[in-house]
């Protein structure tokens, strides 16, 4: 399946440069490995698209609703982040 997505500037060139290896994005639709995601740069200001389109194949999923790795005041006071590796 392919699923198409808008991306940030910001958040495009950093995947086209090959430094950021994952997407964090709200679990409102169905994905799995080997679908492809289409990610469209997308300018918030202008309200466009910019016609960089980049394609990467998905290899791996993670879900979750349950965050309870933590106390709700943490969470609220430092935030989550998402760490690649590789």
């Amino acid at each position: 399946m392919r699923i198409e997505k808008k991306t940030w500037p910001e958040y495009f060139q950093l995947i086209l440069d090959g430094k950021k290896t994952y997407d964090m994005r709200l679990a409102d639709f169905k994905c799995k490995e080997g679908d492809v995601l289409v990610l469209r740069e997308w300018d918030p200001e202008t309200k466009e698209y910019s016609g960089r389109v980049l394609e990467k194949e998905i290899t791996y999923v993670g879900k979750t609703k349950k965050f309870d790795f933590w106390k709700k005041e943490d969470v609220e006071k430092y935030g989550l982040q998402v760490i690649s590796f590789k």
